[in-house]
């Protein structure tokens, strides 16, 4: 076998190859291929000895035997079947040392040794093919359109593309396991052409091929290598296998950059409108920056197997629909508890809004009452004429059946449409539809219940684009979809003629689709000029707002205490008993912070180099893998800063 691991090879100071490992096999037939320049040829120095590689392990078998056509033009008197003949070198050494051996047995014709020798050469000649080597030699030169007549011309007679002709007879009279062509069929015509192809076939070494010829590739090779940009690339498969597999990708990267394009300029079309706004200026700039991460990482993006759209909505209602004097909230036993109230608001055709606010604040419930999902407790929402909602619920079972099949759910939404939708409710129709979200063959046929959450999220979402809303409502719809998914909904939501409400932990996803904030906090539902990092600012004084509120609540409930006796020191030692491992643990989480840190400009770092496609998944995985936990550390930090904050101030 022939192992590259790790190379890097140099030609002067220009890196031809970088970093690069490929595995060759006995017996196989390789076509090496690439521009001009790439390395080609560089690389046969590696492989033929003449050159070294400048980092990392190259290896081959020691006891194979090369055959390669030299590559200067012949200068010799010598009959073309006799410089032919040279190539064997096998058999010209085993031609010297009979010459040697008989030459000092007749200085010693009693020694015994040198007749053994003698005779051992004779039989290790015939092993060689000294009986047929000049037929064999004269077939490979007539096979390269030579005459009969030219047989025993000198070498010197012919022009230099004949003379080259015999370099590469020399080169197969060579009994070799590896044998190094560098664009053999330059100066061959047809009928050669056709030969030297039957012949290579036959060859029962491991062949390395230099050429440009696709069809000689094809006739001859069966494993391509590819040299582009400093790598080497192994393809199975002859070079029609391997254009093939290079158009598709290359049509795959062209259609991910394509759709890499869409995807920045509907951004960038967001970025220019807001900076005519002022008062949204900070949202730009947090645009620019969801862009500015999305050309970064625009390898994981192309990496993506999985796409949608929302189809264009058939009508868009303006306004969308108005809120006045909301009140916002549910019953339970017969009680209203008052969630949100006093909203006043009102929701335009094609407006991308982001509900902010803290956990228990509310978001889920005004976003379900707008759904339908339950009663406003007050006020009035009116709807625009048309309007047409597509909900994804943060609990996914809200609008899914755990006991019915994908299908099934399709079935009853276009029972439900009705015959004048303007959609097919056939079963066939249906399937295909469901298949462009994944759900192929039997998957259609599994009952919900059994999916797993990604699968759920899949279907919710393909239940919405069949309705063709005109308004999303989107409650955390990423809480257990992958990254390409993620981003395949962020560019369907980009693209989404209509208007959007999203509720989402996901701040890219915030940033990429969302053009304005409500923030919904305080039993009120306002504008939130401020970017998402204002968000976060507001998100800590908010919290330690309601730790004060709380505190002081529980003071003013409580009877006045008498004067307190001077604390006792166990009381204070008890204090520090339970803040140390509070402490300890904010401390931990503080240093792991600070590790994912560090892989995360790694990380980002390595997607904004050039990097083979795997390499690439493997960087976004590992990125979405740290950025998950650096926001359960960052929730559980201000926790903590909370807990012991409160004791001490307690204290």
């Amino acid at each position: 076998m022939i192992f590259l691991r790790n190379v890097i090879l140099r030609r002067s100071a220009k890196v031809l190859l970088d970093n690069v490992s490929v595995t060759l096999n006995p017996g196989e037939k390789v076509g090496l291929v690439g521009r001009n320049g790439a390395g080609k040829s560089t690389l046969f120095g590696l492989i033929n000895g003449t050159l070294h590689e400048d980092s990392g392990d190259f290896s081959m078998p020691a006891q194979w035997r090369l055959g390669q056509v030299a590559q200067n033009m012949p200068e010799t008197g010598e009959s073309a079947t006799d410089f032919v003949l040279g190539g064997d070198t096998r058999l010209i050494e085993l031609r010297e040392a009979l010459a040697r051996a008989e030459a000092a047995h007749d200085q010693d014709m009693d020694n015994h040794d040198l007749g053994m020798e003698i005779a051992h050469l004779h039989s290790d000649l015939a092993d060689a093919g000294e009986h047929d080597a000049v037929p064999r030699a004269q077939s490979l030169i007539l096979g390269l359109g030579f005459k009969t007549s030219e047989l025993e011309q000198p070498v010197n007679s012919f022009s230099g593309g004949w003379r080259m002709r015999l370099q590469l007879a020399r080169a197969l009279m060579c009994p070799s396991d590896l044998l190094l062509l560098d664009e053999p069929t330059n100066h061959l015509d047809l009928d050669a052409l056709v030969w030297l192809e039957a012949w290579l076939k036959r060859y029962a070494g491991t062949l390395i091929v230099i050429s440009h010829d696709r069809e000689f590739l094809d006739a001859v090779t069966d494993v391509t290598l590819h040299i582009e940009r400093q790598q080497l690339t192994r393809y199975g498969g002859n070079y029609s296998a391997f254009e093939t597999l290079r158009a598709q990708q290359l049509e795959l990267q062209q259609s991910a950059f394509s759709k890499q394009k869409e995807k920045i300029a509907h951004l960038q079309k967001f970025i220019d409108r807001f900076k005519a706004k002022a008062s949204k200026a900070k949202q730009a700039q947090s645009r620019v920056k969801a862009l500015e991460r999305m050309e970064k990482i625009a390898p994981v993006l192309a990496d993506a197997e999985f796409t949608f759209e929302f189809k264009e909505p058939n009508n868009l209602p303006n306004p969308m629909l108005a809120i006045t004097d909301g009140q916002f909230g549910y019953t339970v036993d017969g009680t209203r508890k008052l969630v949100v109230g006093g909203v006043s608001r009102t929701v335009m055709a094609g407006q991308r809004i982001g509900i902010l606010g803290a956990n228990g604040q509310g978001k889920s419930t005004l976003v379900k009452t707008i759904a339908r999902d339950i009663p406003a407790l007050g006020g009035t929402i009116t709807e625009g004429k048309g309007l047409k909602i597509g909900y994804f619920a943060q609990q996914e079972l809200d609008v899914l059946r755990p006991m019915d099949t994908p299908l099934e759910h399709m079935f009853r939404l276009a029972r439900e449409a009705g015959p004048n939708s303007g959609e097919s409710g056939r079963e066939q129709d249906l399937r295909n539809f469901l298949g462009t979200f994944n759900f192929t063959g039997d998957m259609v046929k599994q009952t919900v219940g059994t999916m797993s959450g990604g699968e759920k999220a899949r279907l919710v979402l393909a239940m919405m684009v069949w309705q063709r809303p005109n308004l999303l409502l989107l409650d955390e719809p990423t809480n257990h979809l992958d990254l390409a998914t993620r981003e395949a909904l962020s560019m369907a939501l980009n693209e989404f003629e209509g208007t959007v409400m999203l509720v989402s932990h996901d701040r890219a996803l915030l940033r990429a689709v969302c053009d304005e904030f409500w923030l919904v906090g305080r039993g009120r539902v306002s504008p939130f000029d401020g970017d998402l990092d204002d968000y976060q600012k507001y998100l800590l004084d908010e919290a330690k707002r309601l730790r004060e509120e709380a505190r002081a609540e529980t003071i003013a409930a409580a009877p006045p205490p008498p004067p307190p006796p001077p604390a006792p020191q166990p009381n204070r030692a008890q204090l520090a008993t339970r803040v140390k491992p509070l402490r300890r643990e904010l401390e931990q989480a503080e240093k792991r912070m600070a590790e994912l840190n560090v892989d995360k400009a790694a990380l980002e770092a390595k997607l904004s180099a050039q990097l083979p496609p795997p390499e690439i998944a493997q960087a976004g995985r590992r990125l979405k893998a740290v950025n998950d936990e650096l926001q359960a550390l960052e929730e559980r930090w201000l926790a903590l800063s909370g807990d012991i904050e409160a004791m001490e101030t307690a204290r």
